[in-house]
């Protein structure tokens, strides 16, 4: 799988222009707050990024993701990024408990991502993944999200 995913980054990133081979490098830094390596996926030429689905360094006990995007070619360009945070209910479908939305120039970091919260609701073992969407402000693009892998937590929604 992981070897999967560096192929698609540096594939987007040959098609997209002027990248070096080599993912960028939050594919592989750990998330905030100590969560599994990043997630991203072309979606019309950009990379979405996302990191897993984590419990946040800040009280209260809460579950936490974000999303940001990457495109060497937009130029000055923003977008509206959103996250979706979501829980598997009665084991059958995903359904959205907490959003986030955030315009931002592309890049990732603090302060180019946007982040989706919930406060957990009790201890019971909850089944959680974010979905991440990025709009560039006046480009026409396709309804495609970012799905990050379903992860298990002590976090009740």
């Amino acid at each position: 799988m992981r070897a999967k995913s560096l192929a698609l980054v540096s594939l987007v990133a040959a098609l997209v222009g002027g990248f070096s081979s080599a993912p960028p490098a939050w594919a592989d830094e750990p998330g905030p707050a100590g969560s599994a390596s990043a997630r991203s996926g072309s979606v019309d030429g950009f990379l979405t990024g996302g990191d897993s689905v984590h419990y946040s360094s800040t009280p209260p006990p809460t579950i936490s993701a974000h999303g940001w995007w990457l495109d060497r070619n937009s130029g000055g360009h923003k977008a509206r990024v959103t996250v979706e945070l979501q829980v598997l209910d009665r084991g059958v479908h995903w359904r959205t408990v907490a959003k986030g939305s955030k315009v931002v120039k592309q890049g990732g970091g603090s302060s180019r991502r946007a982040n989706a919260r919930k406060t957990c609701e009790g201890s019971a073992r909850t089944k959680w993944r974010s979905r991440v969407d990025v709009d560039i402000i006046g480009v026409a693009d396709s309804p495609n999200k970012l799905t990050t892998p379903a992860k298990t937590f002590r976090c009740a929604a």
